[in-house]
């Protein structure tokens, strides 16, 4: 089966909602459109002595509510097309949660897993001069993403601030948080989930405690996920990886199965639990779903198969657009990648915030304003989808957020 561009994606969902929303057609032709693309290509030694280039993308989707935000991913099937898409959900994903961001999102082709750490940092720091005239603190903050991590934003700030002269740790976030990282943000893209899915429970009238959890991914999303979800009383019964996945009935423990991944390289081969495939993963009885991984992973192939009440999107675009009239149909409560794991970029702005103004808060208050808002942007989504008709919960999120941007670009009008 031919792989969906999610670029086409991405576009045929804010159609539909731009065409829902009636808006003005210089809007609609504007938000169909990034603000600004940068391609670069550039050199970077390896530790053989050989020069290898390299192309990257850094994408300013919108700035109509601010400077762009997104991050940097590394991987070797980095395209455009993507990174445009994933750009133009961090537009929405920062209107719905109501930050004052704009949308954008970087990346490099290349694959980390076969580099040294001298050869990430060369080329970390060789492309952050490259789109170094493309950010900063007031026009675009780029963040961790896929296969990048807080030393690798620790490298950009340190290679940009040496550039300029002095520090600028507004320039990234997800820091480390010895150089002006946020308390609280490793957890916080599965925290935001968390209270959301929480809210989705209470509207549903279903009991978290013992629950049934499944968790496609098991990086920082998925793990933390299960470690926090566990902690609400739910029982993770099934998660995975790249490598596949593992099922027990009874229950998984997320530290045990952590430790096991980081021993053997894969949650595979867990003890006590049977080996899966990440397509039958998708498909266990369940009443919380959690995809945490890649792109296309609930699609009209396997869409009729899922047997969750809810489906939270901690990953981005991990449902198509077909899948979600299908999910709708069946009544499976969906959670979209832009409301479910907003809590990132949240906790990204307020380290943004504390960089600003150079006052650092503790984990409590960090979380305590994170609820608040994931837990009110929950309410306006579900409000819309409520009164709506034929609505689903994505695409409310989207009414709620393409609405804020098109507002946004009214206000300010037209210049000259």
């Amino acid at each position: 089966m031919q792989e969906k561009n999610i670029w086409e994606v991405a576009l045929k969902q804010f159609d539909n909602v731009a065409e829902r929303l009636n808006l003005e057609s210089y809007i609609r032709e504007k938000l169909r459109r990034p603000n600004r693309v940068l391609t670069v290509n550039f050199p970077v030694r390896m530790d053989d002595g050989s020069i290898k280039m390299f192309e990257g993308y850094r994408v300013q989707y919108s700035l109509d509510r601010g400077p762009a935000k997104g991050g940097i991913r590394y991987h070797p099937k980095v395209t455009l097309d993507e990174v445009k898409a994933l750009a133009m959900w961090m537009t929405w994903k920062c209107a719905v949660v109501n930050i004052p961001y704009g949308g954008g999102k970087g990346g490099v082709i290349c694959n980390p897993r076969n580099m040294s750490m001298g050869e990430l940092e060369r080329l970390t720091r060789r492309f952050a001069i490259e789109i170094a005239s493309f950010i900063g603190p007031q026009r675009d903050i780029p963040a961790p993403d896929v296969n990048t991590n807080p030393q690798t934003m620790a490298w950009i700030m340190d290679t940009y601030s040496t550039n300029v002269g002095y520090p600028v740790p507004g320039v990234i976030t997800g820091k480390p948080v010895e150089i002006g990282g946020s308390e609280g943000r490793g957890e916080a893209t599965a925290r935001g989930c968390l209270f959301t899915i929480l809210k989705a429970c209470k509207f549903l009238g279903l009991p978290v405690k013992n629950s049934r959890v499944v968790i496609q991914g098991y990086g920082n999303a998925g793990y933390n996920m299960a470690k926090l979800i566990k902690g609400e009383g739910a029982k993770v019964i099934a998660v995975s990886d790249s490598g596949g996945g593992i099922y027990n009935e009874d229950g998984l423990d997320p530290e045990e199965v952590m430790r096991h991944k980081k021993e053997t390289g894969s949650v595979v081969d867990f003890p006590g639990a049977k080996n899966v495939t990440n397509g039958d993963l998708l498909e266990i009885e369940c009443e919380i779903l959690v995809p945490a991984a890649l792109e296309d992973q609930i699609n009209e192939s396997n869409v009729d198969r899922i047997k969750a009440k809810i489906v939270a999107e901690a990953a981005n675009g991990p449902t198509t657009p077909g899948a979600d009239k299908i999910l709708l149909d069946r009544g499976i409560f969906l959670i979209p990648d832009i409301l479910a794991n907003a809590g990132g970029v949240t906790v990204s702005y307020f380290e943004w915030v504390q960089n600003l103004q150079a006052f650092y808060w503790k984990e409590e208050e960090v979380n305590r304003r994170l609820k608040e808002i994931m837990e009110n942007s929950f309410d306006q989504v579900l409000e819309i989808f409520l009164r709506e008709k034929d609505v689903d919960m994505r695409t409310a999120a989207y009414m709620l957020a393409v609405n804020r941007v098109a507002e946004a670009i009214r206000l300010r009008g037209i210049y000259p």
